[in-house]
């Protein structure tokens, strides 16, 4: 045998002693209980409390064969019938089970206590007073049998919510991890679409959009597993992202941001860049109309605007992902949800700002 084995089966051992003596603590107050109320008067004096011992005794061993045929019972129909999904079934088998089981080791109890007591002869039983003294263990079988069926429902009522809730968290880690792997692809699928269309008109912009591309697609792959990111950090990649822009459209992209406490407040990672890049994407950034974008903080939102001017025809294809991403992922992560606004002049969403409790 192993060390650790060894170890393992000593543990094990303990175990069971230490349940053993918690059974057995619970059955000496159940059967001390019981004496007090059956015989309050009783304890006034010593050799009052001693004449209760046989009483006692006799407690405490039906005390300790009900609980533990209460606990076999519930151990035995618990992986065979269920609470949940057949619940009469369950509570006939039990409450029959435990029914017969109680009376039959009642009877046995109190069949010897009796004869102890009254000492009777064999051919001499006094069966119709043994049947009448088991009603009295049997009154305290139900009330065993309303304690050991309500605990069991309640553990496995238990259960079935805990189990429950596992799969719902699951499922929605898995479709908030699904919302997330869009974004790496979106997000390289719209900056090459970028490059190609710069590569023809200027190979020094382009070499300098290559440069700082590969300096925001790190972040991108930084914040990929997060699911809030801090909002300074946002604005950050913000800013380098609409630099990037600045390099393929110069003055005809302008932008501003003006965002003062932004310490303890998070964001879905990469909701900026996707706002940004729809305002980029489907409107028009020329010398006589240039689009400016703006980032502004109001109380608990931040109000992401630009100017609207949308152009007649889309030469960049969409990918279908945008705001509707941040909608969904904002559902899985609070009960606030992005405000979207359009005029004829402006267009702009409210993202709140979320805090991380403690």
């Amino acid at each position: 045998m192993t060390q650790a084995s060894s170890a393992t089966d000593c543990k094990a051992e303990k175990g069971i002693w230490r349940d053993f003596k918690k059974f057995l603590l619970i059955n000496f107050l159940i059967a001390s209980f019981l004496q007090v109320i059956f015989c309050p008067i009783c304890f006034l004096s010593l050799e009052d409390i001693i004449s209760l011992f046989p009483d006692f005794l006799f407690s405490f061993c039906v005390s300790m064969a009900l609980s533990f045929g209460g606990n076999t019972v519930q151990e035995y129909w618990e992986p065979r019938v269920s609470w949940l999904h057949e619940p009469v079934k369950r509570l006939f088998l039990t409450v029959s089970t435990y029914l017969v089981y109680a009376y039959l080791v009642s009877f046995v109890i109190v069949f010897f206590y009796a004869w102890i007591e009254w000492k009777f002869e064999l051919g001499q039983i006094p069966w119709r007073a043994i049947f009448k003294f088991t009603l009295t263990p049997m009154t305290i079988a139900l009330v065993f049998m309303a304690i050991f069926t309500a605990r069991s429902w309640l553990m496995e009522w238990k259960k079935s919510a805990i189990e429950a809730e596992q799969l719902r968290s699951e499922k929605l880690a898995s479709q908030y991890q699904s919302l997330k792997d869009q974004l790496n692809p979106h997000f390289l699928f719209n900056s090459l679409n970028a490059l190609s269309n710069l590569v023809y008109e200027d190979a020094d912009k382009s070499a300098a959009f290559i440069q700082k591309l590969s300096k925001i697609y790190r972040y991108v792959l930084d914040v990929q597993q997060e699911q809030l990111v801090e909002l300074d950090r946002e604005l950050d990649f913000a800013k380098n992202y609409l630099e990037l822009q600045k390099i393929r459209f110069e003055e005809n992209l302008n932008f501003k941001m003006d965002v003062p406490n932004c310490k303890g407040c998070f964001l879905p990672p990469l909701s900026l860049q996707l706002l940004l890049e729809n305002a980029i994407k489907h409107n028009i950034a020329s010398q006589e109309n240039p689009l400016n974008i703006s980032i502004l903080q109001k109380g608990d939102e931040l109000w992401v605007s630009n100017t609207f001017q949308p152009k007649t025809s889309q030469n960049e294809p969409s990918t279908g992902v945008g705001l509707e991403n941040i909608r969904s992922r904002y559902r899985l992560l609070s009960d606030r949800v992005p405000e979207i606004v359009q005029t004829e002049e402006e267009f702009f969403v409210r993202l709140p700002l979320l805090k991380i409790n403690p």
